[in-house]
């Protein structure tokens, strides 16, 4: 028996709900379909209408589509048989590919923060080009991506913005008629996560004290990923590793154009050293752009989706000849000050801007698209609207990320003493390039006894052992190492010393804390303030009895 990798629409009879209403999602590539699923939502709860999806074909980088498809349950058709078949409604979130032969109202809408970018199709392929030409119209509000024929494709154009209606009426006034100001669902999903902000932070493996910076990064080569590729390298390298999270939402065109592997491959050092990449067909951007606390971006959509937030932000890159005059994102690119190539990273997001009107920029119906765009829906699908409301869901939590390598990142640890306290700040050492400013003048390495790269573990001052180990076979192996943390809460020193360590206090931290206070020439015996990540904790090193063999020995006061 052969299983059809290929469905059309089923025959009636095979159905079980009896939906007397079927829709087309029309889906260009995965960053359509995902703001596809965001309008759709207004038909959930609605047994009398089924939704089937196609996917035009026209886009150079439609790659996972399939992938997307299957993961979120989509029946999905041939174009050539969307084509041939006749739908009550079709909804796209893109211009390209043989809308104008759709048989169904078209409801058109876009799939982003606005109508952004300056994009010409190429007649021969309906691909879609960055245009450089300053008089190129936005992507979705021109003549050239509303009309077929002198005809206007489209049933309903779908605005955020009134300022988009005045564009409108400038490059395409025979399509202004069919205009309707709905709002954006995403902004409106945004604003209904905001609350669940700590949740979305446990969730990326954001503690408590610690900082999210969030870098977006869209397509092309004026993308930060194109222009500035270095941005996450050296966030991740001048950021205190226990005072922030870095991480990276990358535009699913970039994902596909070069293959996942080829994306994270390029990003394995950042990856090591703690880097955040969670999938391009997820929501996972959404919940981090209510989880963090500042971001780095360029002219893609996260980008005034964050600034709407209240986020305040730097331009790694921006591609202004890619962005339509007078669009909210030429607005953005007015404002945030760019990513200096020389000043310290930490002093640039301190003074970093916040634009929260941008928010306003972005939708004039705060909280209503849904409903607005439920009605639309249901308006050329001749039915009631269901009695239940319409209202925007907070994105799901992110699943817990897999786990990582079994070896963390080495690391440069810079200490300063003062008096009975010890402040620690560590930074991924795969990730530096050379002196750095952000690194005190004597810093020490800590890093995992099993590191791979025999240089960063000849230089290690500290090791830390893996479970079952011997500090001292560690330290006869490893003649330049002074002291081993672990197994477990203990600190060997290479004279011999041992020091139990309380709970609650990472070990690597805790000797790290030690090699400073003996550097200082003080004694490392009684209570010290420690201060890393942004908290302070109290720090007692007990020393070990002469001949204690014990490696969970942590003395009499350890639980002061």
């Amino acid at each position: 028996m052969r299983l059809r990798t290929e469905r059309g629409l089923p025959d009636r009879r095979w159905l079980t709900v009896p939906a007397g209403r079927t829709v087309l999602g029309v889906i260009h590539n995965v960053t359509s379909a995902t703001r596809l699923l965001d309008v759709l939502a207004v038909f959930e709860g609605d047994p009398r209408v089924r939704v089937v999806f196609a996917c035009t074909g026209s886009s150079e980088l439609d790659g996972g589509v399939a992938e997307f498809a299957a993961a979120h349950g989509l029946f999905l058709i041939p174009w050539e048989e969307a084509l041939a078949q006749k739908f009550d409604l079709a909804v796209s979130t893109s211009r390209g590919g043989d809308l104008e032969e759709i048989s169904a109202p078209l409801i058109g809408a876009p799939h982003g923060a606005g109508y952004n970018k300056k994009l010409s199709r190429n007649p021969e392929s309906g691909i879609r080009n960055p245009e450089s030409g300053a008089g190129a119209g936005a992507f979705g509000l021109s003549a050239e991506w509303l009309l077929h024929d002198g005809e206007v494709v489209p049933s309903a154009i779908v605005l955020s913005h009134e300022e988009q209606h005045a564009r409108l009426l400038r490059d395409c006034p025979e399509a202004a008629p069919y205009a309707h100001i709905a709002g954006d669902p995403c902004a409106d999903q945004l604003d209904a996560s905001a609350p669940f902000r700590t949740e979305y932070r446990a969730a990326l493996g954001v503690r408590p004290g610690q900082k999210l910076l969030l870098v977006t990064s869209t397509w092309g080569p004026d993308s930060v990923l194109g222009a500035a590729p270095d941005a996450v390298r050296r966030a991740l390298a001048e950021l205190p590793y226990d005072e922030y999270r870095v991480l990276a939402a990358v535009h699913p065109n970039a994902w596909y154009g070069h293959g996942g592997w080829q994306i994270r491959n390029w990003l394995k050092p950042c990856l090591r050293a703690g880097l955040i990449l969670p999938p391009p067909a997820g929501e996972t951007w959404k919940a981090a752009i209510c989880a963090a606390d500042a971001f780095l971006g360029d002219h893609g959509s996260l980008s005034l989706y964050a600034a709407a937030r209240g986020l305040p932000g730097l331009l790694a890159s921006f591609g202004a000849d890619t962005v339509a005059p007078g669009s909210p994102m030429a607005w953005l690119g007015e404002r945030l000050p760019r990513l200096d190539p020389v000043r310290p990273l930490a002093a640039q997001l301190a003074a970093a801007v916040a634009l929260p009107s941008a928010a306003a920029r972005i939708t004039s119906r705060p909280g209503r698209s849904l409903a607005l765009l439920r009605t639309l829906c249901y308006r050329h699908l001749a039915l009631p609207e269901p009695q239940f409301p319409c209202v925007p869901r907070p994105v799901a939590v992110p699943e817990p990320a897999p786990p990582g390598t079994p070896v963390g990142p080495a690391l440069y640890v810079d200490t300063r003493v003062t008096g009975r306290e010890v402040a620690v700040r560590r930074y991924p050492a795969e990730t530096q390039r050379g002196a750095a400013a952000h690194l005190g003048a004597d810093v020490h390495v800590v890093a995992d006894a099993a590191e791979p790269d025999p240089r960063l573990r000849a230089l290690a001052d500290v090791l830390v052992a893996r479970p079952g180990a011997d500090p001292a076979a560690v330290l006869a192996r490893n003649p330049g190492c002074a002291l081993v943390a672990g197994p477990g809460p203990r600190l060997v020193l290479r004279d011999g010393r041992e020091f139990g360590v309380p709970g609650g206090v990472d070990p690597a931290v805790a000797a790290s804390a030690l090699l400073a206070v003996l550097g200082e020439g003080l004694d490392p015996a009684g209570e010290f303030a420690l201060r890393v990540g942004g908290a302070a904790s109290a720090l007692r090193l007990l020393r070990a009895p002469a001949g204690e063999a014990d490696p969970g020995f942590l003395g009499p006061d350890a639980a002061q």
